[in-house]
C-alpha cells in the first residue's frame, strides 16, 4: 500500500495512543514493527512487510531496560535514533515512537506480563526475567500504537513465540507476522549486536549458520534424530576458536518442549557466545 500520512515522530506515550486512535477512527489499517534502534537490513525487511500490508506503518524504538539482566549490555547496546529514521523512512515508516525510559516505566510501576512455559526454557534458561520484560514492553506498546497487525524477525525464535501466545491468551486480536531471517552473505544472521564483533570474531560467528546448514542438509536427506541432528549443528561451533555454546537445541516449534525425533515442525535453536557477544540463531525443520 502507499504511503499514506506525513512522516512524524512522537516521543510521548499518551500523544502516540491518541494519533493510533485518530488513525483507527480514519478506518486506517496500521501495521507496527517494535524494535530497540540499531537497524539493520533485517529490521528494513521487517517494514517492508509492513508497508505491503498496512496504510500506515509505526517504528517503535526504545532499547527497554527491562529486558536486560544487570550484567548485560545495556549501557552499551547501539544507539542511533538519527540513522536508524534515516534507513526507515525510505521503506515506508509513517510514523516512529521514540520514546525515553521514564515515559515507558513511570515511577512505581510494578505490573509485568508473564508468559509461563514458553519462557522458560533456551534464552529464559539464562536470561531470568528478560521474556518478562519483553511480554510486558510489547503490550504496552501494543495499547499505545493500536496495530491490526505487529511484524517481528525470526530470528529471535522463542521472543516470537512467546509473543504469538501472549496474544492468543490475552485476546489481543492484532495478527502476528513472522518475518525470515536476513542474512550476511557469509551467513552470519542479521543481528544488531553483530557490531560487538572484532574481525576475527566475525570470522569466527559463521561457524553458527555452518552448523545449521550442516544439520539442515541431513535433515534433507532423512535424518530425524534431534540428538544427531543437534550434534551436526554443534560441531563447527566446538571446533571454532573462541566460542562457548549457552545452548543448541531441538524442540517444537510451537510448545518449545524437548523432542527425540522430528515427526513435526522443530526448531533447532541455538545462543552461543563469540567472544563475549551472545548470539542467535535459528532452522525450522518441518517433515
Amino acid at each position: 500500500m502507499s504511503v499514506s500520512v506525513p512522516f512524524e515522530i512522537i516521543r510521548d506515550p499518551a500523544a502516540m495512543r491518541a494519533r493510533a486512535e485518530d488513525l483507527r477512527r480514519d478506518g486506517k489499517v496500521i501495521a507496527v514493527v517494535p524494535t530497540m534502534g540499531a537497524l539493520h537490513e533485517g529490521h528494513l525487511s521487517l517494514i517492508r512487510l509492513a508497508r505491503a500490508r498496512a496504510d500506515v506503518v509505526i517504528l517503535t524504538i526504545f532499547v527497554n531496560p527491562t529486558q536486560f539482566g544487570p550484567n548485560e549490555d545495556l549501557s552499551r547496546y547501539p544507539r542511533d535514533e538519527a540513522g536508524d529514521l534515516a534507513r526507515a523512512r525510505p521503506c515506508g515508516v509513517d510514523l516512529a515512537f521514540c520514546p525515553d525510559a521514564a515515559a515507558m516505566y513511570p515511577a512505581g510501576a510494578q505490573t509485568f506480563v508473564e508468559v509461563r512455559e514458553l519462557a522458560q526454557p533456551l534464552c529464559g534458561a539464562s536470561r531470568p526475567g528478560h521474556f518478562a520484560g519483553v511480554a510486558t514492553i510489547v503490550t504496552k506498546l501494543f495499547h499505545l500504537t493500536r496495530p491490526h497487525l505487529a511484524v517481528f524477525g525470526e530470528k529471535d525464535y522463542q521472543q516470537l513465540a512467546i509473543i504469538r501466545r501472549m496474544v492468543r491468551d490475552l485476546d489481543f486480536g492484532i495478527e502476528i507476522v513472522g518475518g525470515p531471517i536476513v542474512r550476511e552473505p557469509d551467513g552470519i544472521a542479521m543481528s544488531s549486536r553483530n557490531a560487538y564483533l572484532s574481525a576475527a570474531e566475525r570470522v569466527t560467528a559463521r561457524a553458527l549458520s555452518a552448523g545449521l546448514a550442516a544439520a539442515q542438509a541431513a535433515f534433507a536427506a532423512g535424518e530425524r534424530d534431534a540428538a544427531a541432528l543437534v550434534a551436526l549443528a554443534k560441531a563447527p561451533i566446538l571446533a571454532a576458536p573462541g566460542t562457548r555454546i549457552d545452548y543448541v537445541e531441538l524442540r517444537d516449534a510451537d510448545a518449545l518442549t524437548p523432542i527425540e525425533r522430528v515427526a513435526r515442525p522443530a526448531v533447532l535453536a541455538m545462543a552461543v557466545f563469540v567472544g563475549t557477544t551472545r548470539l542467535l540463531d535459528n532452522r525450522v525443520f518441518t517433515p
